[in-house]
C-alpha cells in the first residue's frame, strides 16, 4: 500500500480542483530507470486505469501504480513539503537503501 501525508492530501486535492481534472481522476505513481541513484519516481494525474494497475485510497486520495513499479513502492508515503527550502512532493520509501540529494531517485 502507498499512503499519503496530510500535507500531500491537501496539495493533491487542491491541484485536482485548480486544474479542473475529470471526475474519477487519481494520482499515478511509477518508477523508471534513471537518475543519479538508478531509479526515478514518476508522478502525474490520470483518469484511465491500465491492465495490472494496483489502486489504493488513503485520506481520500486515490493512487494508482503499475504492477512493475508497485514492487519498488510497497510501504511508500507520498509527502508534500511547503517550507522555505522548497515546495514539492517527495517520496518516503522505506525500501530504498540509497537516495540522491534531490530525493527524486533511489536504489534498492
Amino acid at each position: 500500500m502507498i499512503t499519503v501525508s496530510e500535507g500531500a492530501k491537501t496539495q493533491v486535492l487542491k491541484l485536482l480542483s485548480e486544474e479542473g481534472r475529470p471526475t474519477g481522476s487519481f494520482v499515478r505513481v511509477g518508477v523508471k530507470g534513471g537518475g543519479c541513484s538508478g531509479l526515478m519516481y514518476e508522478m502525474d494525474f490520470d483518469h484511465e486505469m491500465n491492465d495490472g494497475d494496483q489502486n489504493f485510497e488513503d485520506k481520500g486520495v486515490k493512487i494508482v501504480v503499475d504492477k512493475k513499479s508497485f514492487l519498488y513502492l510497497v510501504g511508500t508515503e507520498l509527502r508534500y513539503s511547503g517550507g522555505l527550502n522548497g515546495n514539492g512532493f517527495e517520496f518516503y520509501n522505506p525500501n530504498a537503501n540509497r537516495t540522491c540529494g534531490c530525493g527524486e531517485s533511489f536504489s534498492l
